[in-house]
């Protein structure tokens, strides 16, 4: 992973429909989804079940701030500016060995293909043992 690599990105649609930001309802509605494909009461989601929802909805968080160091620390001059300047091309960043927004929506409609299938299955499972869907 180089330096411009980003963290990868929550979920972009949820059952051919964009979401946005998920808002704690969304994902306490996953994290029960969760529990109960873990053959657990959906009303008593974990923690764990808690960041797995929020972590398949959001995306992995970087909430990490740079690391100071001696060289960035003080960093008070003015850059020189030369009008003739013109500047040099930089690569983009996260093009390389990176999944395309294309990859990423069929990765995630696959993702979210199995996560129905094995949720509608407990589902099954609780209704043929007579149990509250």
């Amino acid at each position: 992973m180089n330096h411009y690599s980003q963290p990868p990105p929550g979920k972009i649609s949820e059952h051919g429909h964009g979401i946005g930001a998920p808002s704690q309802e969304e994902v306490e509605r996953r994290a029960r989804e969760i529990a109960m494909i873990d053959e657990r009461n959906p009303d008593e989601f974990t923690e764990a079940d808690w960041a797995q929802a929020r972590h398949e909805l959001m995306g992995q968080e970087n909430n990490v701030p740079p690391e100071e160091t001696p060289d960035n620390a003080d960093m008070t001059e003015e850059w020189n500016v030369i009008a003739s300047s013109k500047g040099h091309r930089v690569p983009r960043p996260g093009t390389e060995e990176e999944e395309t927004v294309g990859e990423h929506l069929v990765i995630e409609g696959v993702e979210e293909a199995t996560h129905d299938q094995m949720l509608e299955a407990r589902r099954e499972e609780r209704e043929q043992e007579g149990e509250n869907p």
